[in-house]
């Protein structure tokens, strides 16, 4: 049977990401877990996240999953989201400067106090619904059209000119949608909240080999 375990180090829409999951692959075993046993013998692993990334990596850390992600991510596909995706990244400049797990070369940048878009200035956090470019052909697009909307929730970001980028958005400046690499892919957005489009990579990732 096909496994799914969600990470569970108290930080993230957990709930929402394990229902939508069901949703579009009711055959799939999905589990909700802090067992590093149990997401070891999982088929497919999902890093989610919210909040503050100094609170995020302190849990990850604690619990050692910074190298239990490492580990899992070498072997089978994982998915990233939100908070998720920038903690895979090497530093973040929120709470003064955070070093993340390091899996993706990068830094995440905040958006800054004056952010302008066609002379009208934009709102931080970035909250609201956003069409995603596919700059790079990947599996996990499937059945998704190009410029689709995604649902998004941030202060900080990855910029576009980071490496391993496969999905871009603008918002004030072009910044990561999604990055990827082997058998990782992470998106800034909430699938789980971006309706048929968001269940559709989830659909994609439930069936997704790696490659």
């Amino acid at each position: 049977m096909n496994s799914i375990a969600i990470i569970d180090y108290g930080m993230g829409n957990l709930h929402s990401v394990s229902k939508a999951i069901e949703h579009v692959a009711p055959d799939a075993h999905v589990l909700v877990t802090s067992d590093a046993a149990k997401i070891r013998e999982a088929d497919r692993v999902i890093l989610p996240g919210v909040g503050a990334i100094r609170d995020c990596m302190h849990e990850i850390h604690r619990l050692g999953f910074d190298e239990l992600v490492k580990e899992v991510s070498k072997d089978r596909p994982m998915l990233g989201i939100c908070v998720g995706m920038q903690a895979l990244l090497e530093h973040s400049e929120e709470n003064k400067g955070v070093d993340c797990i390091g899996l993706f070369p990068g830094n995440v940048k905040h958006f800054g106090e004056s952010l302008y878009e066609n002379e009208v200035r934009l709102k931080v956090p970035h909250m609201g619904w956003n069409q995603v470019q596919q700059s790079v052909v990947h599996p996990m697009w499937h059945g998704i059209e190009d410029q689709a909307r995604f649902y998004f929730v941030h202060s900080y970001y990855v910029p576009a000119s980071t490496k391993n980028v496969v999905g871009q958005t603008q918002y004030g400046k072009t910044l990561a949608a999604a990055i990827a690499h082997d058998s990782i892919f992470a998106v800034q957005f909430h699938p789980e909240k971006s309706q048929h489009s968001g269940l559709q990579l989830l659909k994609n990732f439930a069936s997704w080999s790696g490659k």
